[in-house]
């Protein structure tokens, strides 16, 4: 979508949508923070520098003459404008159009359709998003940024200009230096930051941590005009050494929060943080937080962008999966080894045990700050559980080494809250489990609802016996792995046989002995069914319902088979058992019933009622409508059904 202007290399270009819907949700949104887009253009200078000194190791030509990195700022109060300066990496043509034109991320489709009119909350899902760029329009009417790629000739600067409504123009351009220059031309009234003072004083608020030199003129009073003067002396205007590198004591929680803005490109405060330098046969330092909130593309497990590497306090890369398992995607943060070797590649970091033996401890660090804060700050942990524990929950399939770890910090729904609340661990059930338990108990389904209103919950209700309620999706992935917890086995109540004798008395006796004197009508109702059951038996879970559908053992539950064959996966069919509550008044009416018709529509009836009740889908919903409509009607002493049904 764009139109060729006169010149042969000036090109007008459309936002894409999202850009646009993005740019006017920041002015709006943020412009009660508008301070933040000095801090997000000055952390998109240090990363184009940090990025040039990567490149720089293998091919020390794109440092060209000027070898020393540095971000420069700078005003001009006649034309209104500020100017933030780098000669880092720089950009192409072709680069400017990708990564300012469009946003090509998975989820960003999702992500605003999220976004309200309120204003707060809007606030909170940029900070999911990122910042980056785009905060230049908060203050800025238009924004003109000048880049040429470090490699590249003079000739192949690139000019790219936008009023920042609905397009831009890129055009080429000679540029003798490498890197980037972004020019705002501040709105009305922002003249506040058309001054040296102002300008430092958020330098120093939000980027003094940046380990690149950021610049600006040196600025006296003159005493004869009567104000601040520029000179053509340049001043460092932040500290310029890595904040991890310095000792805890020197860092005050302000300093630990705005590095972590600047790494994440967040605007919120994270949640929680450890720092801490580890020495031995491998050096390395760790600083590694937890977001408030989640980011946007949390669910796509393929963008990586949490961990930034560093070596000897030079950034080489930061999108590498190495260095964190794929179910902490969440954290955010940097590993700064003195062992690894400059020129690392991906190749060498896939291969080398020391980078392994730094992702195991770095794992163990962050399980380690998640138990201190579900132990001392249990407020602060289930703001993480909400967020993160369905992606903390894919540790347990993938994580075989920190199962039990990570098994400690999973929390569940439970009969005994009474709420879908994630809240009780398995520490917490254990503790409550009743005299003769020898079991967790535990139902899985596609939703809180279904499984609280679930018959096979009918038994423990009436015994007191707690069940934690399994609806997130990853659950059924979860129970499968892990089969036991401090020695006790997990079990579900719609799979197997429950061996309920030492918590229900002689309910399991006399169900056993229906179970014997009922066998002809129980033979009777499985060939009625033909080959939808693998047998039919008496229940000892139900008390009010007339039926239920259970699993094999060893097998898959039935909500699992429907969520793999939903994922296009191949799964053979099992066929469930019927059990069927010997008690209830239809079972007790069907076993009377003499009509061999009848009574094959009322068995099949009981099959599809207990498919309903756990939440799956019937094969024939016209045959069960009809059949229901004929058993409604015999109950209430009419003859058969004349009403006609589909398939009747």
């Amino acid at each position: 979508m764009f139109s060729m202007t006169a010149a042969a290399t000036r090109e007008t270009l459309g936002f894409q949508a999202e850009v646009k819907q993005l740019l006017d949700l920041m002015i709006h949104s943020l412009y009660g923070n508008k301070e933040i887009f000095l801090r997000e253009l000055v952390s998109n200078a240090s990363d184009a520098c940090d990025k040039l000194r990567f490149e720089a190791i293998a091919d020390a030509a794109l440092l060209e003459d000027d070898p020393d990195l540095k971000i420069r700022v700078s005003y001009d109060a006649g034309a209104r404008t500020i100017t933030i300066s780098d000669n880092g990496i720089g950009m192409s043509r072709q680069e400017v159009i990708e990564h300012i034109g469009t946003i090509a991320k998975s989820g960003t489709r999702e992500f605003f359709q999220q976004l309200a009119a309120d204003k707060a909350r809007d606030t909170n899902l940029i900070g999911q998003f990122g910042v980056g760029f785009y905060s230049a329009f908060i203050v800025a009417d238009k924004v003109t940024l000048v880049t040429r790629r470090a490699g590249l000739g003079p000739e192949h600067g690139v000019t790219w200009e936008s009023d920042g409504r609905g397009d831009y123009t890129v055009e080429t351009t000679a540029r003798a230096s490498r890197g980037t220059d972004v020019v705002l031309h501040l709105r009305a009234g922002e003249d506040e930051l058309l001054s040296g003072s102002r300008l430092r004083e958020i330098l120093h608020k939000y980027s003094d941590h940046i380990t690149v030199p950021i610049l600006m003129q040196k600025e006296t009073w003159d005493a004869t005009a009567n104000k601040q003067v520029t000179t053509s002396e340049d001043e460092r205007v932040n500290q310029a050494s890595a904040l991890w590198a310095r000792s805890k004591s020197e860092i005050t929680q302000d300093q630990y929060d705005e590095f972590y803005k600047h790494v994440a490109h967040d605007v919120e405060a994270p949640l929680a943080h450890v720092h801490a330098k580890v020495e031995g046969r491998l050096e390395y330092t760790q600083l590694f937080y937890i977001p408030q909130r989640a980011p946007f593309d949390l669910w796509d497990r393929e963008h990586r962008h949490g961990i930034k590497l560093y070596v000897r306090r030079v950034f080489i890369m930061d999108d590498t999966k190495d260095l964190m398992p794929m179910y902490l995607r969440f954290v955010r943060g940097i590993i700064d080894s003195s062992d690894l070797p400059l020129n690392v590649s991906r190749e060498i970091l896939q291969q080398s045990r020391d980078v392994q033996q730094i992702k195991t401890a770095s794992t163990k660090r962050i399980l380690g700050m998640l138990e201190e804060l579900a132990e001392k700050q249990p407020d602060k942990y289930a703001t993480f559980w909400r967020t993160f524990g369905r992606v903390l929950k894919e540790g347990i399939p993938e994580d075989y080494a920190n199962r039990d770890r990570i098994a400690r910090l999973l929390r569940f729904a439970s009969t005994h809250e009474g709420t879908d609340v994630q809240s009780v661990s398995l520490a917490d059930y254990v503790s409550r489990m009743k005299d003769g338990q020898d079991a967790i108990y535990y139902i899985s389904a596609d939703t809180y609802e279904v499984a609280r209103n679930s018959p096979h919950l009918e038994i423990f209700r009436k015994h007191g016996v707690e069940v934690l309620i399994a609806y997130d999706r990853i659950d059924e992935w979860v129970v499968s792995t892990l089969t036991t917890f401090e020695g006790k086995a997990l079990q579900s109540v719609a799979k197997g046989d429950l061996d309920l004798g030492k918590l229900g008395g002689e309910a399991a006796k006399q169900a056993s002995a229906a179970q014997e004197e009922d066998k002809p009508f129980l033979e009777r109702i499985k060939a009625a069914l033909g080959d939808r059951a693998s047998d039919v038996r008496t229940s000892d879970r139900l008390t009010d319902s007339p039926s239920c559908l259970i699993s094999d053992q060893d097998g898959l539950s039935t909500n699992f088979e429907r969520m793999l064959k939903a994922a296009g996966q191949d799964v053979p069919h099992s066929k469930p058992v019927l059990e069927v509550n010997p008690g209830h008044p239809l079972v007790q009416r069907l076993k009377s019933e003499t009509d061999d018709t009848r009574f094959t529509d009322w068995s099949h009836l009981l099959f599809d009622q207990a498919t309903l009740a756990e939440g799956g889908q019937l094969e024939d919903p016209a045959g069960f409508v009809r059949r229901l409509n004929e058993l409604m009607l015999t109950l209430a002493g009419e003859g058969p059904s004349r009403i006609w049904m589909p398939g009747s």
